[in-house]
């Protein structure tokens, strides 16, 4: 009786068990990856020297230093994303500021209960990246080409730039 007893309850306890609520994939919210590259010559990849980047209403301040690529993210909140990049930002003559404003929509995937969703972006084709510069008219970005409009991984490169 002891041994059906005992039995009966091991079944209860391990049909009873859940699934842990740990987030252990690695699907996440992909951020927009640019490459830059030498305008003269657009094949090369160039690095940028000094490189900050301000979102707008963020709190704080990304710095890249002789990079070729950078990963920004976007917001998850709102169908754009404003940032503020300003070159050689440590030299008082030579930081130029341009801003960048992405134009998006948004698609929000379930993962997982553990992980909850994550959110896909698609550049607009139409005004899907607007440049403007606050201070002057000598822009640090010559041109600006869309690769790939979907972001749905950080795999690939979305946008080149060429300065």
């Amino acid at each position: 009786m002891k041994k059906i007893w005992l039995f009966s309850w091991l079944i209860v306890l391990v049909l009873g068990c859940e699934k842990d609520d740990i987030c252990t994939e690695p699907n996440t919210t992909p951020r927009l990856i640019i490459d830059f590259y030498d305008s003269q010559n657009t094949s090369v990849l160039k690095q940028v020297a000094n490189l900050e980047v301000i979102g707008e209403g963020a709190n704080s301040t990304l710095s890249f230093n002789l990079v070729t690529r950078i990963e920004l993210p976007l917001k998850t909140n709102e169908n754009f994303t404003q940032y503020s990049l300003n070159i050689n930002s440590t030299s008082s003559t030579l930081s130029n500021i341009d801003i960048l404003r992405f134009n998006y929509t948004r698609n929000d995937i379930y993962v997982s209960r553990g992980c909850g969703f994550k959110t896909n972006f698609e550049l607009n084709l139409f005004e899907g990246i607007v440049k403007s510069n606050p201070a002057d008219d000598e822009y640090w970005i010559e041109n600006i080409e869309l690769i790939k409009n979907k972001i749905d991984s950080e795999d690939d490169v979305h946008i080149k730039m060429y300065f």
